[in-house]
């Protein structure tokens, strides 16, 4: 028969947490990779003696999880067993926050600001703070 797998060999890879990290490991690299220095600040752009950085703030966000199984009765295949799956995700935001300019004058380091998001601020805000009047207000007992 091509390929039989021990019992023991199908136990260790089924019930084995250590596979599920060896799973888990490359994708941590990977986003572990995107904090590095080089995606913070970009590629210097160059306009005579002026030099323009861009920086950026960069997100990292993960969760992971891993799974389990056993079985029964592998002699003349599994006949019984249970298990649990696992899985994962992740995510890499990244936003420009400043620009470093180098000019023969000196170096200074001027903020991006992003209207859209202070506008949305702003409006949530007042959002939030009108409810917790109108909520106030229904009850407030009223006087006879």
């Amino acid at each position: 028969m091509p390929d039989e797998k021990s019992n023991q060999e199908v136990d260790e890879q089924v019930v084995n947490p250590a596979r599920a990290v060896d799973l888990v490991e490359p994708t941590m690299q990977r986003l572990l990779d995107h904090a590095d220095v080089k995606h913070v600040f970009g590629k210097p752009l160059q306009q005579g003696e002026i030099t323009i950085i861009p920086a950026a703030e960069v997100t990292i966000m993960g969760g992971f999880g891993a799974g389990f199984g056993v079985g029964v009765g592998m002699q003349e295949g599994p006949t019984e067993g249970e298990g649990g799956g696992g899985g994962g995700g992740a995510k890499t935001l990244a936003r420009p926050v400043a620009v470093v300019i180098i000019s023969p004058g000196g170096v200074r380091v001027e903020p991006v600001i992003d209207l859209t998001k202070i506008g949305l601020a702003v409006i949530t805000a007042w959002g939030f703070m009108l409810t917790i009047i109108m909520r106030m207000r229904r009850r407030r007992p009223r006087k006879a």
